[in-house]
């Protein structure tokens, strides 16, 4: 037992090889889940009725309702819900359009396609710049081979599957976040223009600016507000600007139905507030909870962000308070865990891995393939649980950063 403690607190049971063949027996299992469902399916319609890539049908349909002049249709979820039915049959499901209208700006022209062609472009491109992105952070540290060892870890990260299941823009925000934290040093205005660019996701936006503030990260921070103010020109100019009071108004409908009364299951909802609700709290003791949560992390990451700790665990702090300050996080949206594990041992390789860190690591890359199935079975929010235990490692870090001068560290044992 002792020997066990003693290998979880070193790391030194995570071995490259280990790294790699659990990565690679993961990856494998859901290409031949994936590859076996779409076999076993009539058409465009899964075992369950549901049509192939779920979430990306509301997608294909919004950007199909723009494409025949009626925009202001995407937020009538009636008419919204009968293009669906006309897609993919009647007894279809209906998911719904909760996006601003930025991000018709993808969704139309996707429209244009084949919905199985456009699916396949959604998937693979969002694919290939999470992988991109990875890559370039992971590049930086010294004597790390890319292919045969990040490769792999990357790709068979549990929550890109479940993201590419339910055909979700998770792979995309995870690219946009992470090639923003990358340029943010060395080009703050392009920086800024990619911040600005995940404007359809919103509620992703809680802590960044504070971020940014505390940086003094001006450029940037000007950068963002010029690109969403252009995106909102441009789409008011495509598609009307009474589509953005349409949005306006359905925001209350989506936030009563999703988030207060968890109608997509609070066991898939990553946040303290779903955990709190699904507890059986109240609505406003949840989002009590929640802001407390929020603001806590948010003077936290600030001061982070405000001292000289190096750029890869700011990086990485900034992504996981992210996910804890937003009542709106579904499993899905875990992807951007990715980046953080990434910028994590990037930091890691750089000043030292400390007691758990390599073993909680561990723990949050698999995490997301047992959160939803646990808390649904025991009502325990193992996936929140673990972004909060990571998020305090981190923010360890950052307070024994001044104290503990960085050393290089010997990192992941290499066999």
């Amino acid at each position: 037992m002792t020997n066990i403690w003693q290998g979880l607190r070193s790391g030194e049971w995570l071995t490259v090889t280990r790294m790699r063949a659990y990565s690679l027996i993961l990856l494998g299992v859901s290409v031949l889940v994936f590859a076996g469902w779409i076999a076993v399916s009539d058409g465009l319609i899964d075992r369950n009725g549901k049509p192939i890539g779920t979430d990306f049908s509301s997608f294909y349909a919004a950007g199909s309702l723009v494409l025949d002049g009626r925009p202001g249709d995407v937020y009538n979820m009636a008419a919204h819900y009968a293009r669906e039915q006309q897609i993919f049959g009647a007894a279809t499901p209906y998911y719904g359009w909760l996006y601003p209208p930025i991000f018709l700006l993808v969704a139309t022209p996707l429209a244009l396609m084949p919905y199985t062609m456009a699916l396949a472009v959604w998937q693979i491109s969002t694919f290939a710049l999470y992988l991109s992105v990875i890559a370039a952070i992971v590049r930086r540290i010294p004597g790390i081979v890319i292919g045969p060892i990040w490769l792999p870890i990357a790709a068979g990260f549990p929550a890109v599957f479940i993201n590419l299941g339910h055909g979700q823009n998770g792979l995309l925000t995870a690219g946009l976040f992470g090639a923003a934290l990358l340029a943010l040093p060395a080009r703050p205005v392009l920086s800024g223009v990619l911040f600005g660019a995940l404007a359809y996701k919103p509620q992703l936006a809680l802590v960044m600016p504070f971020a940014l503030l505390a940086a003094g990260q001006w450029r940037t921070i000007v950068a963002a507000g010029i690109t969403v103010m252009a995106l909102m020109a441009v789409t008011s100019l495509m598609f009307g600007a009474d589509l953005w009071l349409a949005f306006a108004a359905s925001t209350e409908t989506s936030r009563k139905l999703l988030i207060e009364q968890g109608s997509v299951g609070f066991e898939k909802l990553q946040s303290v507030f779903a955990a709190v609700r699904m507890w059986g709290a109240s609505v406003p003791l949840a989002y009590a909870i929640q802001g407390a949560v929020s603001a806590a992390v948010v003077c936290c990451t600030a001061w982070v962000w405000r001292s000289a700790c190096n750029h890869e665990l700011k990086a990485a702090l900034l992504v996981i308070a992210t996910l804890l300050a937003s009542p709106h996080i579904l499993d899905y949206d875990l992807v951007i865990l990715a980046l953080a594990i990434a910028f994590a041992v990037s930091a890691g390789f750089a000043g030292g891995f400390r007691d758990y860190e390599i073993s909680l690591l561990a723990a949050v890359w698999i995490v997301p393939l047992l959160s939803r199935s646990i808390a649904g079975a025991t009502y325990i929010p193992l996936g929140l649980l673990a972004v909060l235990a990571f998020y305090v490692i981190l923010l360890r870090r950052a307070a024994l950063y001044r104290a503990q001068p960085p050393v290089v560290a010997s990192g992941i044992a290499q066999a």
